[in-house]
C-alpha cells in the first residue's frame, strides 16, 4: 500500500478514521524554518468536522502534536512527525454493516484486494485521512511563502449553483464570509440552502473547488515525467471523494480552437514576459510560466447517505437493502477547500526545491 507522496519534500499519511490517531511524517523539509504547532493547527481547523450545518456533527479538536523535526522553534532538517488523536469515534454506528458494501465507497474493493477491512468510519480509506495532506501542506505553505508563493482554494459550483461573479481581488475575504467557502456571497446563499435541503432529505450533493496559486517563477516542473500538472493532477486525484481533475481551461479546451485558447505573450511595464490570458492555468509544457496556477475538481456527493440503498451481503452472498447511520458531510466541498490548498502546496514545495528554487538542506544558505 502506497502511503507517501513526493521526491525530495514527502509525505507520508497514516492513521484511520476511527483509530487511535492520524496523522504525517513529512520528509525533506529544510532546516530552519519557523514552524510552531500554531502553524499547523491554524490549517487543521479550516477542514475540522462540526464547525457549521454544513458539515458532519462530528465534533473533534483536531489538536495537532508535533513529536519530531522541531529544535529551538525551528525545523532542523529531520522528519517532522505531526499526529491528531481522535477523540470522538462512534464505532458502533457501523457494526451492522460490517458484511455490506456501501455504494459509492471503497469497501468491496479494499475486501477483494486485502481480504480485511477496517469498516468503521471507512477505517483508511476515510476523508479524515486528509489530516495527513493538511499537517504537510501547512508546513509546504509556510515554506512557499519565504518565496512570496500564496495559495487559495474556494468552491465555484455546488450541484447546478455556479459562482456568478467572484471578486478575487478580495476572494480570501469573502471565503471567510460563508461556510461554503465561495468567493460570490450572494451564489453562497443558494448554495447553502441546496446543501441543506439535501441534508433534510438524507441525501447530499457534490461541486467544484478551484485552487490558485500565486507567485510561482518560471520553470517549476519537468518537459517530459515529472510534469508539474501530472504531478498536480495525481495529489488532487487522491484526495478522497475526488473524480477529476482540470487545469486551466481544462475540459473546456476541447471547444476551442487554438487561436482563442493559446495565450499570447508580451512585456509588462517592469520589462517581465507575462501572456495577455491564462487558458493554460500557469503551466505549458509541463513547466510553470510565472502565470498564476489554477485548478480545479469535481467532487462526488458523500456516498454515506440515509437513504435506503440497493447492495449485497458479502458474508451470505445475497442481495440486500442498506440503511447507513452516523454522522456525515451531506457536502464535503468547503472542507475539500482546506485539502487542495494542502495538496497544491505540497507538490509546488517539492518542485522549489527539485528545481534549485529552495536550498534542499539549509534555508539560510543561498542557492
Amino acid at each position: 500500500m502506497t502511503n507517501t507522496i513526493g521526491k525530495i519534500f514527502s509525505i507520508t499519511s497514516f492513521g484511520s478514521s476511527h483509530g487511535k490517531a492520524l496523522g504525517a511524517v513529512v520528509d525533506g523539509c529544510p532546516a530552519n524554518l519557523k514552524l510552531s504547532e500554531k502553524d499547523i493547527q491554524i490549517e487543521l481547523n479550516k477542514r475540522r468536522p462540526g464547525t457549521s450545518a454544513l458539515t458532519t456533527s462530528r465534533e473533534e479538536e483536531d489538536k495537532i502534536e508535533i513529536l519530531s523535526g522541531i529544535f529551538e522553534g525551528k525545523t532542523d532538517g529531520t522528519p517532522i512527525t505531526g499526529i491528531v488523536y481522535n477523540t470522538n469515534q462512534k464505532s458502533k454506528d457501523y457494526s451492522n454493516i460490517k458484511n455490506t458494501a456501501r455504494p459509492g465507497h471503497g469497501d468491496y474493493c479494499w475486501l477483494e484486494k486485502y481480504g480485511i477491512y477496517d469498516y468503521n468510519g471507512g477505517g483508511r480509506g476515510s476523508g479524515r485521512t486528509t489530516i495527513s495532506h493538511v499537517i504537510g501542506g501547512a508546513i509546504a505553505k509556510k515554506l512557499l511563502k519565504t518565496k512570496g508563493i500564496k495559495i487559495t482554494s474556494h468552491v465555484v459550483q455546488i450541484g447546478d449553483i455556479k459562482a456568478r461573479s467572484i471578486d478575487y481581488a478580495n476572494l480570501e475575504e469573502n471565503i471567510n464570509k460563508n461556510n461554503v467557502k465561495c468567493g460570490d456571497l450572494e451564489s453562497a446563499k443558494l448554495m447553502e440552502e441546496l446543501i441543506l435541503s439535501k441534508k433534510q432529505e438524507g441525501d447530499s450533493v457534490g461541486g467544484i473547488v478551484e485552487t490558485i496559486a500565486i507567485g510561482v517563477p518560471v520553470g517549476l516542473g519537468e518537459p517530459v515525467f515529472g510534469k508539474l500538472d501530472g504531478d498536480l493532477a495525481q495529489i488532487l486525484m487522491s484526495i478522497n471523494a475526488v473524480k477529476g481533475v482540470e487545469i486551466g481551461l481544462g475540459f473546456d479546451s476541447a471547444k476551442s480552437t487554438a487561436s482563442e485558447l493559446n495565450d499570447e505573450f508580451y512585456y509588462d511595464e517592469n520589462g517581465e514576459i507575462k501572456t495577455k490570458t491564462n487558458n493554460s492555468g500557469g503551466i505549458l509544457g509541463g513547466m510553470s510560466n510565472g502565470m498564476p496556477i489554477i485548478s480545479r475538481i469535481t467532487v462526488k456527493p458523500t456516498p454515506s447517505i440515509s437513504k435506503i440503498q440497493n447492495t449485497v451481503d458479502l458474508d451470505k452472498k445475497e442481495n440486500t437493502k442498506l440503511e447507513i447511520s452516523g454522522r456525515h458531510d451531506p457536502c464535503i466541498c468547503p472542507r475539500v477547500t482546506t485539502v487542495a490548498e494542502s495538496a497544491t502546496a505540497i507538490i509546488l514545495a517539492d518542485h522549489m526545491i527539485r528545481g534549485g528554487f529552495i536550498h534542499p538542506s539549509n534555508l539560510n544558505k543561498d542557492i
